[in-house]
Formats: C-alpha cells, structure tokens, sequence
C-alpha cells in the first residue's frame, strides 16, 4: 500500500505547476477517474491559472483588451472539479525515493510534505536574464506570466520618456517590439544575431529585418549587451554594447526561455542536452514508472531530424496535458515528437517556420537542396494581393521534404501548415506538387507559393 493509499484509499496524483500542461493533465485524469478514485492535488506558484503566455504580447499591445481573457479556466473552474488547487504555493524539493513532494506557501513561508503516488512536473521555463549589471534595475522587464505583464503595463503606464531597447529578436522580442510601438514608443532591438529570428535562417530574417526597420524599429544586430545602465535613482537608463550605449526609459528582455529543471535536476531526474526533461512516448520520465512530465521543462523528438529539441510552445504543452492525464487516468495515450512549426507577425509582417533550417539539416548529417520563390497571397489580379517570400528545404537523392520558411504579409503565416502536415507525412517534394489544395482568386494563386516551392525543389532535386 502507498503511502497515500493509507489515508483513505485513494489514489494521489500531484501535479506541479497549474498552467497548459499540468491542468490539462489534471483535467484529463479527472474526466477518467472521478474524486472518489483519485484525489488531484497541484501546485502553483503564481496567482493565476491555464492562461495563454502566448498572448501576453498582444495583452501588453491592447489588441486583447483585458488579461482575464487569456485564462482559460480559473482557479475556481479547477477546484469546482475536485482538484486541490494551491496557489502561491511553490514546490521546494521532489523526494523520488519518498514518493513525497516539499512545498512552501509564498505568503506565509509555512512548510509541509505531500505524499504522491503519481507525479506530474510541469515546471515550465525560465526567462533567460543576463548575468549583467543592472539587469535587476527598475523598469527591466522579463516577460513570461501574467504576473510579468501586468508589471509591465503598470511600468507603461507611469513611464514619461518614450524610448523602449527590446534585447532579443526572436519571438517574444519581435512580437514586443511591436507591442511597444502600440503604446507610442520609440523602439530599438539589440540582437546579437546576424539577423532577427534565428529561428530562420539568416537569408530570410534579413527579410524580417528590413520590414521591422520599415516599421520604425531600429535593429542593431551582432551586438552583445554588455550592461544595463541606472540613473541616480536607480532605474535603468540605457542598454550598453561593446561599441555604443542606446538610451531607455524601459527595457524589455526577450532573450528567451530555458527549462525550468533545477526541482528535477536535485531530484536526480534525467535531463538532455538542453536542460530538459527527458521521458518516453507516454510522457512518463524515464526510468520512472510514476512521474510524468510536459510542457515547457521538456525536450521533444524532431521527427524530421531524429533528434531530440527543446521547444517551448504552449501548443505542445496542452497535448503533453492531454496524454499525460490520460495515462495517469489510467488509459493510454502517446506524443510522437514534433516537427517543429511556429509562427509569429510583427505588425503586418507574418513570420512562419516548420522542419529544419539549413544549420539543423547539416547538425543532424543530412544533404539537402534549397530553392526560395517570391509570390503572392492572392491571385495577382485580385485586390490586397500581398508578396509572400517561400524558402524549402529538400533532401538530395530523396527529395523527401526537410523544412519550409515563409515571410509575408497577410495570409502567409498559416500556409506553413501545408508543409507541417507533408513533413509529419515524410512526404517528397515531387509528392506535395500534387496535393489538392483549395483555391478561389481571394485565397491564392492558381498555384500556390508552397506548391511553387515544392515544384522547384524537385525540378532541382532531379537536376542532381
């Protein structure tokens, strides 16, 4: 009998962490096993619960109106379901041997364990905050919670001067560049990349760079901040690189994520290359029979290179929820692994990947061809017909299809969803030039730019 059997002859389930993937998991187990079988206890150390940290940029930039709208279920939904929901409460130390967990209330410091029999960590990330001098300062903002934006829009809110440094030019950067200029700033993004969005490839981020400068954003790129600057009253007031100082009145850190592991790692839990946790098919950590893990402390399987990732995106974390609560509920689910799709817009711009970029094809040892095709969202003729720019991908000999860029404006974004279904199919670039794809003069070309794409990848894969 476990430990918590003792009690009342329930099982416990723990989650740690009440955001995508812990309440979906919990939520998953409790529409499987009712209150009577399983008792659901999780923790969280925040105020708020499943909210959307993917809409916290367009919260700060008032297209979502209100933050309530990016919660999805409140703490009061969760309890009402027969789930112990603890907020403000932080777990302090994971017992494996002990099937126990070490937790502290926030507000009032007290201390207590609680036994599981099945464990749930879904820790989350990290903002990475530079090791630098006054990167604590007023007015530096990491942003990552609804906590995080809310402190942001107060600083907003009281802040006279109008100059913003964004540090960082990948998703959170861009994307609060362009949240930054909603609210009348004067916007400049330090990056120390070659060029913004290193999750494309340098040839098409240069694409996303002249269209920031066109908006009013000035980019600096290859540049490494180096300290954060403070005025006498202790607020920051520049961000500094090797060769120049660029005033703020407000500096936001969008350097990125890592995987919130030190629980796991004192825990004595497996962690890959990046940090992450590493688990089995059923999510289940491996080496362990009864804990789980999802989300964002995770890594994933790229199915295009075969090689494990980290890839922090509140998408993967609902579907880790899901088979995670599955399985702790007693059923039977798996997550095969990614392809790696994401897109993102700064203002007009849309901004989409999927697969592998060139430097990830030839990491994982593979040859491949690239071709990139300018075109159109529409039929040329049609009004609001917009340029779109199409990069692919193709592997040498095979023609199997390895990865797609786009960048363009309005409806390009989402055709990266075409590519992400022929990736997960393992389909040929030969293969996608037949796919039957909807079209009418307000949706695309008669030929649409990806199947444009593909048509000269494999042209160019026989060439070979």
């Amino acid at each position: 009998m476990s430990m918590s059997e003792g009690r009342d002859g329930r099982e416990r389930l723990v989650v740690i962490g009440g955001d995508a993937a812990g309440m979906s998991a919990a939520s998953q187990a409790r529409r499987l096993k009712g209150p009577g079988e399983l008792e659901i206890v999780a923790f969280e150390r925040g105020h708020f619960t499943s909210y959307s940290a993917c809409g916290i940029p367009y919260w700060v930039g008032g297209e979502v109106p209100e933050r309530d709208r990016l919660i999805a279920r409140t703490p009061e939904e969760h309890r009402s379901r027969g789930i112990d929901l603890r907020l403000r409460t932080e777990v302090t130390e994971i017992d494996v041997a002990g099937q126990r967990v070490r937790a502290r209330e926030l507000d009032s410091g007290a201390e207590s364990w609680t036994p599981y029999d099945k464990l749930v960590i879904a820790t989350g990330a990290r903002p990475v905050r530079p090791d630098l001098p006054g990167a604590d300062a007023p007015g530096v903002h990491g942003v990552q919670t609804l906590d995080d934006g809310q402190a942001l829009l107060d600083t907003l809110a009281r802040t006279r001067g109008r100059r913003a440094v964004v540090v960082g030019a990948g998703y959170i950067g861009v994307e609060m560049a362009e949240a930054l200029i909603h609210h009348g700033f004067e916007v400049t993004v330090v990056n120390r990349g070659r060029e913004p969005m290193s999750t494309l490839d340098p040839d098409m981020g240069r694409l996303v760079h002249r269209a920031m400068e066109g908006l009013g954003i000035t980019m600096v790129n290859d540049a490494e901040v180096t300290k954060l600057l403070t005025a006498p009253d202790g607020r920051v007031r520049a961000v500094a690189t090797e060769d120049a100082e660029y005033p703020a009145d407000l500096v936001v850190l969008g350097i990125g994520v890592r995987p919130a592991t030190a629980l796991a790692r004192a825990a004595g839990l497996p962690l890959g290359a990046h940090g992450g946790l590493l688990t089995d098919l059923a999510m289940r950590v491996r080496g362990h029979e009864d804990i789980w893990a999802g989300g964002d402390c995770v890594e994933v399987l790229n199915l295009v290179s075969g090689q494990e990732q980290y890839v922090p995106l509140g998408t993967h974390a609902n579907k880790h929820g899901q088979v995670i609560g599955t399985n702790a509920g007693g059923g039977y689910a798996t997550f095969p692994g990614v392809v790696g799709t994401a897109v993102s817009k700064v203002c007009d711009l849309e901004i989409a990947r999927t697969g592998l970029r060139e430097k990830d094809a030839l990491r994982a040892g593979l040859r491949f061809e690239t071709v990139t095709v300018e075109s159109t969202s529409r039929a040329g003729y049609y009004p609001g017909a917009a340029p779109m720019t199409v990069k692919m991908l193709a592997e040498r000999r095979t023609g199997r299809l390895l990865g797609v860029q786009i960048v363009g404006r309005e409806g390009a974004g989402k055709r990266v969803d075409i590519a992400a279904v022929a990736l997960t199919a393992q389909m040929t670039v030969e293969q996608m030039t037949a796919l039957d794809l909807g079209y009418a003069p307000p949706f695309s070309p008669v030929w649409d730019p990806v199947l444009v794409a593909a048509r000269k990848a494999a042209a160019k894969v026989r060439a070979r």
